[in-house]
């Protein structure tokens, strides 16, 4: 069967198991006559399926019992206004660590709110790394420190994380979330759009510290209030059933690979290889991040001139990748190599980068 190779930054290429195994049971899962789409979500065959992805989800990123996982929609997108709205305090003031797009997307939202206050910023310098901050700036009654812990569009990822002992620290992880070991009791609340790393578009991942939710005011409309979800295991309505079932697929595949130890050593190995391409090409290939910012998510990187970029990606294409473009608003280009992105596919996009330079 044929599979492209996908590069695409999101929705973004998923496990072949996944999706074979989901193929089985498009038409009848579990003996039950009907495919899981079909099935009430009060079922106890959905049931199952629900409660396994988060059994699966608190095993592999060793999720404390005193955090609640909750199943929301509306994608990162909306966990940029309901973190504020639950979270940020009439007289208090919310801290945004500006590193890239999304983060500025998130400080707008929360702008909306209450009071913002950038702490840092790399923006002048096209977002070529992740900023220093100084904690100790950060006021004792600020509601939350928010970062952005992977950077799509840029190619930036934190590497080590700032404390949440003086304020609450929220992580944006959608492009980077079971990509390698985390502490999540570094974090009070963590959110991720599924459609990178944890299976397809359409269910968010809220990871959150249990004593936050009483933050949440019972004025907030049922469907932005954390605690509807806690409340009712994330059954209040009707969930994404199909886009859980295959996060859980997803879960179960990334625990046979041995778990995030071994997903973290198979994520280095892809990124090495590129990286090493442009950091050996005499600049040929130029990278867009600085080499201690450099995300193991999403290579970015250009070529000498626009007219060099567009015949890259014109032959990339004629050579079957898929995704390769840089995100519309800094052009270049791009390759997204999420969990999914087998290790050939990596190594075919290595070779071909040395082809076109050799025959440049």
């Amino acid at each position: 069967m044929y599979r492209a190779l996908n590069f695409n930054a999101g929705p973004a290429a998923l496990p072949e198991e996944v999706l074979k195994e989901a193929e089985k049971n498009l038409l009848n899962f579990s003996n039950t006559g009907m495919g899981i789409m079909e099935l009430s979500h009060r079922s106890k065959e959905y049931q199952s399926v629900h409660d396994q992805a988060i059994t699966l989800l608190r095993k592999l990123l060793a999720i404390p019992d005193d955090y609640e996982v909750l199943f929301i929609q509306g994608g990162a997108s909306l966990q940029f206004s309901m973190v504020p709205m639950n979270l940020l305090g009439k007289d208090q003031e919310a801290h945004y660590i500006l590193s890239g797009s999304w983060s500025e997307k998130a400080l707008k939202e929360a702008d909306k709110i209450g009071k913002t206050v950038i702490s840092a910023s790399s923006k002048d310098q096209k977002y070529r790394f992740i900023p220093a901050y100084n904690q100790n700036d950060i006021p004792d009654n600020t509601a939350y420190l928010h970062i952005t812990s992977n950077n799509t569009i840029y190619g930036t990822q934190w590497k080590t994380f700032p404390s949440n002992e003086k304020t609450p620290l929220i992580a944006d992880m959608s492009s980077d979330i079971l990509s390698r070991p985390l502490g999540v009791e570094q974090f009070d609340l963590i959110y991720a759009g599924a459609q990178k790393n944890l299976g397809p578009s359409g269910v968010t991942v809220v990871i959150i510290r249990k004593e936050l939710l009483q933050r949440s005011s019972e004025k907030l409309p049922a469907m932005l209030n954390y605690n509807t979800f806690a409340n009712n295991n994330s059954l209040y309505n009707t969930p994404p059933t199909l886009a859980i079932y295959l996060l859980s697929l997803v879960l179960e595949w990334t625990d046979k690979k041995g778990g995030l130890q071994q997903i973290e050593k198979a994520n280095e190995k892809k990124a090495k290889m590129l990286y090493d391409v442009i950091d050996e090409s005499e600049g040929f290939y130029i990278g867009h991040a600085h080499e201690d910012s450099r995300s193991h998510m999403n290579v970015t990187f250009n070529l000498q001139n626009d007219d060099l970029s567009r015949e890259f990606l014109h032959q990339a294409k004629e050579a079957g990748f898929v995704g390769l473009g840089g995100h519309r608003s800094i052009g270049g280009c791009r390759a997204s190599i999420y969990n999914a992105v087998p290790e050939h596919h990596v190594e075919k996009l290595a070779a071909f980068m040395k082809a076109f330079k050799n025959n440049s």
